[in-house]
């Protein structure tokens, strides 16, 4: 079906609705998985931190491999693959607790991975061609709304029952991947095949006049596997976290972003991309020495437990990246660049996991400040972004050549 003529569908078949319900299922597989990996790990198979470090390296390496989505898309299409992706991750997640070992945990965290970041990259591209471009930044803003207020309610069930009932993790794995894997199922049945607007190029898409947004791709990714491997392991390791104190915390991370994440996407509405990425990287660096600061000063877990929130409301700007990349984009693109970003993103996320947990081991301060000065580039970087950038218009570099269609 054309997307022009989706409107006439009910609202429940609609391609808007499609989105908020993949929204709404993915996380409470991942974030399920991460708030008990930590604990699952330590428990059944006695990791360190170095451990933890290669278990996310193995992790990212479908991340990196995201740009073989571009051959895939010469014989499926994009919300095909985004729901037999979203299907693995729901399965893989489920079967998690039935490998209790190091070899078996790399095993089923690839698979989950590989439906994950498959999964990721399609679901951005999709997203970027349904939204239009004057409403992006609020849709975009209530889809990770959407996807907090679903895992809100899996994070509830697990602090109020974990202890009470004696949960165990093959239970809570098994729940929440198997939710994951009904909603894609039901999806395959329920919506028609959506046909974008514009068709995308089917092979490599790598351009000069994006690579501002490569960098910050690239910085990104780097950024992020720093607070995704090492923060909550943190509070696991040098606090003593159990897994619903862990799932609490990520739950009051979760509230923060319900109600944040929609009036963020406003913020970027309003300020711009260049103002709302200079205002979350400025305010990283500031949470990743702070982060140090526990090792420096002592502070107690109240104050790890702050930061560690604070984090993820900084975090949540980061769609302003999606809809930088919307705006200077050729419609055409949208597919094939997304794969490319990913990969990107990625580059930094396959060394740095295993390479910084020897780190860890010897100095976790020195992880912080090393994420720190990562936020620093970043920043550094943002101020290249443009008021008002557009195609031809990527960066304050070309502000006054005229648009373009490709290089």
């Amino acid at each position: 079906m054309p997307l022009s003529e989706a409107r006439t569908l009910p609202l429940w078949r609609r391609p808007v609705t499609l989105l908020f319900l993949m929204a709404m299922a993915m996380p409470v597989a991942f974030a399920t998985w991460s708030a008990l990996l930590n604990n699952f790990v330590v428990e059944a198979a006695g990791f360190d931190g170095s451990d933890i470090g290669w278990l996310h390296t193995v992790r990212e390496i479908p991340g990196f491999f995201a740009i073989g989505v571009i051959a895939i898309l010469l014989f499926v299409r994009e919300q095909t693959l985004a729901l037999v992706s979203l299907g693995l991750l729901g399965v893989a997640t489920a079967l998690t607790a039935q490998f209790p070992s190091m070899g078996g945990i790399l095993m089923i965290t690839m698979l989950s991975s590989i439906g994950f970041h498959y999964y990721e990259t399609v679901n951005q591209s999709l997203q970027l061609q349904w939204l239009p471009k004057d409403r992006a930044p609020q849709m975009l803003g209530w889809l990770v709304s959407a996807g907090a207020g679903a895992t809100l309610l899996a994070y509830l069930a697990i602090v109020l029952t974990w202890e009470a009932f004696e949960l165990s993790y093959h239970f809570v794995y098994m729940l929440s991947g198997g939710f994951c894997a009904a909603v894609a199922l039901w999806c395959w049945f329920a919506f028609p095949a959506f046909r974008e607007p514009h068709p995308q190029t089917k092979s490599f898409v790598l351009r000069r006049r994006y690579w501002l947004y490569y960098a910050l791709q690239f910085m990104a990714g780097a950024r992020r596997q720093i607070f995704v491997v090492f923060a909550g392991f943190m509070m696991v390791e040098k606090f003593g976290y159990d897994v619903h104190e862990v799932t609490a915390l990520f739950l009051i991370t979760l509230l923060t972003n319900i109600f944040a994440a929609p009036l963020l996407g406003r913020a970027v509405a309003r300020w711009g991309e260049r103002r709302a990425l200079m205002v979350e990287y400025a305010g990283l660096a500031v949470v990743f020495l702070c982060y140090g600061g526990l090792y420096w000063f002592g502070w107690g877990v109240a104050v790890a437990a702050i930061l560690y929130v604070v984090d993820n409301i900084f975090f949540a700007l980061a769609l302003a990246l999606k809809t930088y990349f919307q705006k200077i984009a050729d419609p055409g693109d949208i597919a094939p660049t997304a794969a490319v970003a990913f990969t990107i993103n990625h580059i930094a996320a396959v060394f740095l996991p295993a390479s910084l947990g020897y780190l860890w081991l010897k100095a976790p301060d020195a992880v912080f400040v090393l994420a720190a000065a990562m936020a620093g580039v970043s920043l550094v970087l943002a101020l290249l972004i443009p008021r008002h950038p557009a195609p031809g218009h990527e960066t304050v570099f070309a502000a006054r050549r005229l648009p373009v269609a490709a290089e």
